[in-house]
C-alpha cells in the first residue's frame, strides 16, 4: 500500500497533467493576474461570483507542475463555496504550507489540498504553491493590482 506522501505526490502529478477548470471564462465577474518570477509561474484567474457564491473558477496560465496543480485544487475546491469560505480555505492552505515541515497536515479541512503540506520542506516552492491562492484572494477584494511571489513587491501577493 503507497504511504500518505505518494498519494499526495499521484495527485500533484495528476492535477498538473490533466488540470480541472483549465479555461478562460467568458462570463468571469473577477479576474486576477499572478507572476511568480523566481520560477516563471504566470496565471490568470477567472471568477463567476453569484451574489457571494464562487459559481464558477477557471484559470489560464503556465508554469510548473506544483503551481498548475495548485490552481487546478484551488478552482476545484472553490467551487460552490461562499467568497468567505475561499477566503478560509486561502487561509488555512497558506497557514499549512508555511507551517513547521514536521507538522501534520490538517486534511479533515483541506481535503485533497493536503497534498501540498509537502513543499514545505522546500520554501522556494511554497510560492509555486500560493501564487493561484494569493491570485484568488485579489480576485475576491476585485483588486486590480498585479499578484507577484517576487520579494520585492509589496503587492496583495508578495512573499511566500
Amino acid at each position: 500500500m503507497a504511504d500518505l506522501g505518494d498519494l499526495y505526490q499521484q495527485i500533484i502529478i495528476d492535477h498538473n497533467r490533466n488540470p480541472r477548470n483549465f479555461r478562460k471564462l467568458d462570463d468571469a465577474n473577477r479576474t486576477a493576474h499572478g507572476d511568480n518570477p523566481l520560477c516563471g509561474d504566470k496565471i490568470t484567474l477567472y471568477l463567476r461570483l453569484d451574489g457571494e457564491v464562487i459559481a464558477d473558477a477557471g484559470f489560464q496560465g503556465s508554469g510548473c507542475a506544483i503551481s498548475k496543480a495548485s490552481a487546478s485544487l484551488m478552482t476545484s475546491a472553490v467551487k460552490g463555496k461562499t467568497a468567505t469560505e475561499a477566503e478560509r480555505l486561502f487561509h488555512a492552505f497558506h497557514a499549512m504550507v508555511t507551517a513547521d515541515p514536521l507538522a501534520p497536515p490538517d486534511s479533515g479541512s483541506l481535503g485533497k489540498l493536503a497534498a501540498f503540506a509537502g513543499v514545505r520542506q522546500f520554501p522556494a516552492r511554497v510560492k509555486c504553491a500560493n501564487l493561484s491562492w494569493h491570485t484568488l484572494h485579489a480576485a475576491l477584494e476585485a483588486s486590480p493590482t498585479p499578484v507577484t511571489t517576487d520579494d520585492r513587491t509589496t503587492g496583495p501577493g508578495a512573499g511566500g
